[in-house]
């Protein structure tokens, strides 16, 4: 009954962990494609390819339902993988909508025509390459109608995290917020679109200032899975037991997973 999780690197464990908080008798399969990080630098083909030889990694552990815990992944090739690659008898679920979901105060489900929210001015912080695919935009545009999406790419942040480097990321956090407040001097929200991001989430709030709400990913997530579980429970796979992949090096990405969680974490080769 595992579900698998999969990210390009770490960041995918707030994630996880906000899973096993909600759901602490699901097994979890985690796959970190450490070899290859980070995507958000990588072309959409090259992403495609890399998430979909994860997710049947992932298959092989008898997870049948795979959430992608990558923002970059979610963006660049998980609508592809739903429209043409995708087995009929599995699932692969990304991280936007739950996002939008909450931003936009809509049940999940909700298909009615996009209305007008309370939210207009939102400002979205993530990798080059999401910000590239416009996803959340065009997420956002089936649920909602009148909001101006500033988007800020935000390099380096991602490296900074997975190099234990706190310091620089919350520099780097510092200089693409006042990017970003140069073109949108007054957002009214902020969107993590990166799961790494929910580490830096206090630097974000702080550079943004106590007047905008912050959106970070991990507990909408864990949520939004138990609802999908509850209405779907014959997705849950044959797996039985959790385990952390990597295609890096396991002892490395071990070290730096136990520091970015602050509790041990011991990664097996994929």
């Amino acid at each position: 009954m595992a579900v698998g999780v999969f990210d390009s690197g770490i960041g995918g464990l707030t994630v996880l962990d906000a899973i096993t908080r909600r759901l602490p008798d699901l097994p979890l399969v985690y796959l970190g494609d450490n070899a290859h990080a980070p995507y958000g630098v990588r072309t959409h083909e090259d992403i495609f390819n890399l998430t979909c030889a994860a997710v049947e990694r992932l298959w092989d552990e008898g997870c049948d339902l795979v959430i992608l815990a990558c923002n970059t992944a979610s963006a660049a090739a998980l609508k592809r993988m739903q429209e043409t690659w995708l087995p009929a008898d599995k699932r692969v679920l990304g991280v936007f909508v739950p996002m939008i979901e909450a931003l936009t105060e809509r049940q999940w489900g909700d298909n009615s025509p996009p209305r007008e929210v309370a939210v207009k001015h939102v400002a979205l912080f993530a990798t080059p390459a999401t910000v590239a695919s416009r996803a959340f935009q065009r997420e956002l545009a089936f649920r909602a109608i009148g909001v101006d999406v500033e988007a800020q790419p935000c390099g380096g942040v991602v490296d900074a995290i997975e190099q234990g480097d706190e310091i620089l990321a919350e520099a780097l956090v510092r200089s693409h917020v006042e990017a970003l407040k140069r073109r949108m001097p007054h957002p009214e929200a902020a969107v993590l679109g990166c799961t790494h991001y929910p580490l830096m989430e206090g630097a974000f709030q702080e550079a943004l200032g106590p007047g905008v709400k912050v959106f970070s990913q991990a507990n909408l997530v864990a949520e939004s899975l138990a609802d999908y579980l509850r209405r779907r429970p014959e997705m849950l796979g044959s797996g039985t037991g959790s385990k952390f992949l990597t295609t890096g090096d396991p002892k490395t990405v071990s070290s730096k997973a136990t520091q970015f969680l602050r509790r041990r974490i011991v990664f097996e080769a994929a």
